[in-house]
């Protein structure tokens, strides 16, 4: 499979949009923390939050891993390490010194701290160490970081598979698919996230992160798995409906435990065990069933999808910057949440698209920074 896969194009750029929506809503959000919170918070928004919570990155990450074995079926892995090295590891850095800052400052500030500027805030992130102590962090773009490591780490996995033995061995799980069907990724998933029983929280930082690591590793190196081999792809669009009714009817019966107040205990029993890979595998199901559909109605190109795939990787990178900057004031004002959200969403969405068209777009070192290609 050579062609280009459009499906997956849409995707991304429904996924990074709908991230836009789901970090507006976080200054709202009941029980979770972020940088900047509203005196009043929802727990309506904190289960919208979840459900995008389960799958969004997920399936993120299982798209590159996919565009992953695209590019080195067609370069070098000398040009392919150079090529994610200037998509992923530049914007890293130019974020971690220009773009994700001000998001730090503003929590600060938030949270009582006294600067008198910026520009007094600024020296210190080279100062006082890594965030969340210190003032130096990649926040957001900790998917850009883990992207990269995981580009890194999937080379010799990617080279095996191209190999005649790799090949076999892809050929064969392709085809018992037709029997066992997917969800044999789904418990190997699980199995994996028995490393949150001994690191519960994501970090996003590397350190500490085990779970959260091994857990997007794993989507990602799923996606080079599965990325080119039709047999797959047959079947994840031929049964899109039977995934579609299971992850329906798994997602009423996490929400049923949960609005009951009768999840199992934390702990290495069979309930919460049995809990644990509803949760686990039922993710899983959702990110092949919209793999699915996309497959089948969205493997189309347009302008729109033109404009908007060029533009979604910059705009993944300022969106939450202008987000942490504006929720700041108006969690300040005597709205309504949903008024304040609303007015969040549209603003910091103009002001992130208006940063990439006349700042980003028409200029070719911003464009390097950001990750964008040289036209």
């Amino acid at each position: 499979m050579k062609e280009r896969r459009y499906d997956l194009d849409w995707l991304r750029v429904i996924a990074i949009l709908l991230l836009h929506l789901f970090h507006c809503a976080m200054p709202f959000v009941a029980e979770w923390d972020w940088h900047i919170k509203n005196k009043e918070t929802s727990n309506l928004f904190l289960e919208c939050n979840y459900f995008l919570s389960r799958w969004r990155m997920p399936i993120l990450f299982f798209i590159s891993g996919i565009g992953t074995i695209f590019v080195l079926n067609q370069q070098s892995v000398r040009q392919y390490v150079w090529q994610r090295t200037k998509r992923l590891l530049v914007p890293l850095i130019f974020g971690m010194l220009i773009i994700v800052p001000p998001q730090v400052y503003y929590e600060r500030i938030f949270k009582g701290e006294k600067y008198t500027s910026f520009f007094e805030f600024y020296p210190s992130i080279f100062t006082t160490g890594v965030y969340p102590e210190g003032n130096l962090s990649w926040h957001h773009l900790w998917f850009i970081a883990y992207l990269f490591v995981y580009s890194i780490m999937a080379v010799p996995i990617v080279l095996f598979l191209k190999s005649e033995k790799g090949k076999r061995i892809l050929n064969s799980a392709a085809y018992s698919t037709n029997r066992y069907g997917m969800y044999g990724f789904g418990w190997i998933l699980f199995a994996a996230s028995f490393l949150y029983f001994w690191f519960p929280n994501e970090t996003h930082a590397f350190v500490g992160d085990w779970a959260g690591f091994t857990k997007y590793f794993l989507y990602f190196i799923f996606g080079c798995f599965i990325g080119t081999n039709p047999v797959f792809w047959k079947h994840i669009e031929d049964h899109r409906r039977r995934n579609l009714k299971i992850a329906f009817f798994s997602t009423i019966l996490i929400n049923y435990f949960r609005w009951n107040n009768i999840e199992p205990d934390w702990g290495m029993t069979v309930s919460n065990l049995l809990f644990f890979a509803l949760v686990v595998v039922s993710a899983w199901i959702w990110v092949i069933t919209f793999l699915g559909y996309a497959k089948q109605y969205l493997n189309f190109n347009n302008k729109f999808l033109q404009l908007a795939n060029e533009a979604i990787y910059p705009f993944y990178i300022l969106h939450q910057t202008i987000i942490v900057i504006i929720a700041y004031y108006i969690v300040q004002v005597q709205e309504s949440i949903i008024s304040k959200y609303l007015f969040l969403t549209l603003v910091s969405f103009v002001i992130s698209i208006g940063l990439y068209v006349f700042l980003v777009k028409p200029y070719k070192i911003a464009r390097v920074l950001l990750g964008m290609k040289i036209k």
